[in-house]
């Protein structure tokens, strides 16, 4: 019998000391057990630790989670029988295992509404791609880890032929001004109001996350994150009231880095802890918004969300000063986040969009491709039945993991060199054939959003995995 980490994660084992305790006693103490019969004891253990604190075997474990639930009241909850209706947009393009996610979604008890984006593909507890409207309750885990995680254009007042003038002078301010991954930062100081905000002040976790917020200010994470100069060509009458033409544009895609990482793992167990959902929806666990762990969620997601904000305006702000230009407007939409919204006439939800941008009548956003396809910016048209959202991008196509298996780096220098992309860092794991191709996503969100700007990649900065 071999168990995994990754099994004990999705169980609910989110800590070290947790998952090195189980993997101790099932080594010592299961060779004649079933995977199967192993599995349910780390499930009720979860749920009713009392149960096993006399238990010769499990004792230990059951201690260790006995503290985290003294004190507290918890509820077990049933699903429904039968999923919500939900609109799915571009069904064609969407893997089947991120419909039975949504599917799942639908069966909660909380749940009052979803849809499906164009974009969407496997994810943990709630699909990429999904929309989920609930009551009164906020789900950490639809929500997602990376808090609050955005996208932030800004447009300048310069031609696009600047990429081509100055590239030598864009490559070295991307290199000197940007910071990727999950250790270090920049190597000079950053400011922003965000760093004095009171709510650090105001639980235990978020003053011992305080200190990761100073260093990490500005910098971005791993994976799908970069940052990119490229060229936008604005149509007339765009969102932006600009003239219609071809601009020098920053685009940069990146989140709340360990801020949000900590308070989503933190408030991830927290709702487990007190919401015992069946095995199989055990990712959905939600607190409710009139508790004070509810509240203290909401808080910690919401500063987080401007976090991630305030990174994007120190980037945009660094490599402007850098390299001399004039910014004449900007775009920021983020997405991995809750909302309280009308999702109806006088009918209020709590709308969680994981992977997934708000797209509100008249709001303005940006969808992006990959690094050697188009993005666009777009305005929203404000679609009941999409809960006022589209797509976050193109969508994966296939796993990072599948990725390295099957594409080569000189394969992606390559498709780059041919669509005319520089790339400085990167992975074989962000291979553009890796996602789905946007000018066919694009079609299938017509009724979600309008497209005002197409945006060109050129010179892209990214983590080197």
């Amino acid at each position: 019998m071999n168990i995994r980490l990754k099994e004990l994660s999705k169980l609910g084992y989110t800590d070290n000391v947790a998952r090195s305790l189980a993997l101790g006693i099932i080594s010592k103490n299961c060779k004649h057990s079933t995977k199967e019969e192993v599995l349910t004891i780390l499930t009720d253990i979860l749920q009713c630790p009392d149960k096993y604190k006399e238990n010769e075997i499990w004792s230990k474990l059951a201690e260790h989670f006995s503290p985290t639930i003294i004190g507290k009241q918890f509820t077990v909850y049933n699903l429904l029988d039968e999923p919500l209706s939900f609109k799915t947009y571009g069904s064609k393009f969407i893997e089947s295992i991120a419909k039975q996610q949504m599917e799942l979604a639908m069966r909660l008890p909380v749940t009052i509404a979803g849809a499906l984006m164009p974009d969407a593909h496997a994810g943990y507890g709630l699909p990429i791609g999904g929309v989920l409207a609930v009551e009164n309750a906020v789900i950490p885990y639809a929500v997602g880890v990376d808090i609050g995680c955005r996208m932030s254009l800004t447009v300048f007042d310069a031609k696009a032929d600047y990429l081509k003038r100055y590239s030598h002078q864009i490559k070295e301010a991307l290199k000197e001004y940007t910071h990727f991954g999950m250790e270090g930062g920049l190597p000079f100081v950053q400011d922003h109001e965000i760093l004095d905000r009171n709510e650090f002040q105001l639980t235990p976790l978020l003053k011992k996350l305080q200190g990761k917020a100073v260093r990490q200010l500005g910098t971005s994470g791993g994976g799908n994150h970069f940052v990119e100069f490229g060229e936008i060509e604005l149509m007339g009458g765009n969102i932006l009231n600009l003239p219609a033409g071809n601009y020098l544009a920053l685009l940069s895609h990146s989140g709340s880095r360990g801020l949000g990482a900590e308070i989503a793992r933190h408030y991830s167990q927290v709702a487990r802890d007190i919401c015992r959902l069946p095995r199989e929806a055990q990712h959905f666990a939600w607190l409710g918004l009139d508790t004070e762990a509810g509240q203290e969620y909401w808080m910690s997601m919401s500063l987080a969300g401007d976090f991630a904000q305030a990174c994007h305006e120190r980037i945009h702000i660094n490599l402007s000063k850098a390299l001399g230009l004039k910014v004449i407007a900007n775009v920021n939409n983020h997405h991995n986040f809750a909302w309280q919204e009308e999702i109806a006439p006088n009918r209020y939800a709590i709308v969680h969009r994981k992977g997934a941008t708000p797209a509100g009548k008249g709001v303005a956003g940006f969808i992006p491709g990959s690094m050697a396809t188009a993005g666009y910016l777009v305005c929203g048209k404000g679609e009941m039945q999409s809960l006022n959202s589209a797509s976050h991008g193109a969508g994966r196509a296939m796993s990072r993991q599948k990725a390295k298996e099957q594409f080569t780096q000189s394969a992606l220098k390559k498709l780059l060199s041919q669509n005319g992309v520089t790339l400085i860092g990167g992975s074989v794991e962000e291979m553009p054939l890796a996602y789905k191709d946007i000018d066919r996503v694009m079609p299938a969100q017509e009724a979600l959003v309008e497209i005002h700007g197409r945006f060109m990649p050129r010179i892209v900065r990214m983590n080197r995995e």
